[in-house]
């Protein structure tokens, strides 16, 4: 049986490439680097040509892969990161990390997405989002792809004698090999899934509903609400609960410094679970805020509810502040 397999990648080696990692980029839990590290290795065999033509594979499936999430975020924006987010074995926080290297990086996120783990899975579909034009990002991706093509199969064709000895092995030990491999695949899927599960068992607490906060803000002395989301994050959603502080680019503790420690805090964010919003929560309880909840559902719960939504202009989204009714639009 592996003796078949490997003689399959080794006829069909670029296919084969091309395939994973379409499938890949496209958001199957399936490791490409291995399958790239051997068709370098298998190159090294047939020479300089054959490794152009895996290389040319690799970045073909890349950026066909890309594109269509490139094109989901162009045309449905924040929807897609959301749902990115929610089928993700990464953490929620993927999305917010992404949209804060994409402050950063902007376009140029593209040549390194492939390196940073989570940021290959949204970096597209965030760029599109952002209204980055298609010939910035086929250039960016196509780059950024073929740098990391380069660098696996580069290993694999210099490392070849090492790569045959291990499929060697692997071929010697039959159908056992296989099947631990395909037990590995299993293991990281799990593993995987089990990081997000231990990351919302860590940031369990306690939330406030939306009819809660709705009522709060009728009080005399009503809750400071807190829009946590990153600056990008506001681009693509300009939607705010009305009187919300917005964190800008120095951060929650610059944001909250004049407010005493016995003020009620709900925080908010726009991804599933909370997941940033109960983040910053912590930070604050840690810095000795004594009433500080999530908002349960976040944002989307709140406009679903029916109450009060603002927008906010570019202007205001990039720094931190109380909306106001002169920043509203």
């Amino acid at each position: 049986m592996a003796h078949e397999i490997l003689a399959l990648i080794a006829h069909y080696g670029v296919l084969l490439v091309f395939l994973n990692v379409l499938l890949t980029q496209l958001g199957a839990p399936l490791p490409a680097v291995p399958t790239l590290v051997v068709a370098g290795s298998l190159a090294a065999v047939g020479g300089p040509l054959v490794l152009a033509g895996t290389m040319a594979a690799v970045v073909a499936g890349c950026l066909l892969g890309d594109s269509a999430w490139y094109v989901a975020g162009r045309r449905y924006g924040a929807r897609v990161m959301r749902l990115v987010c929610r089928i993700s074995l990464s953490p929620d926080s993927c999305v917010q990390r992404s949209e804060l290297h994409f402050q950063r990086w902007r376009g140029q996120v593209m040549l390194i997405a492939k390196f940073v783990p989570g940021l290959s899975t949204v970096g597209s579909s965030l760029v599109g989002a952002m209204g980055l034009r298609w010939p910035a990002f086929a250039l960016y991706d196509g780059l950024g792809s073929l740098l990391w093509a380069a660098v696996w199969t580069g290993l694999g064709y210099a490392f070849a004698a090492q790569v045959d000895q291990l499929l060697s092995a692997v071929a010697s030990a039959g159908a056992l090999a296989i099947q631990l491999l395909l037990v590995l695949l299993v293991l990281y899927v799990l593993a995987r899934w089990w990081q997000r599960q231990r990351l919302l068992r860590t940031l369990r607490m306690a939330r406030i509903t939306v009819d809660e906060l709705h009522q709060a803000m009728r009080a005399e002395r009503t809750p400071v609400v807190v829009d946590v989301r990153p600056e990008a994050s506001r681009q693509l959603d300009t939607r705010v609960v009305p009187g919300a502080l917005l964190i800008g680019a120095q951060g929650i503790d610059r944001t909250v410094h004049d407010i005493p420690f016995d003020r009620e805090l709900v925080v908010y964010c726009n991804c599933p679970n909370e997941v940033s919003a109960a983040r910053v929560a912590k930070v604050l309880m840690g810095q000795g805020y004594r009433r500080v909840r999530p908002l349960l559902g976040g944002l989307e719960a709140w406009d679903a509810a029916g109450y009060g939504i603002e927008r906010v202009p570019p202007a205001a989204s990039s720094g931190a502040g109380r909306l106001t009714s002169s920043t509203l639009t």
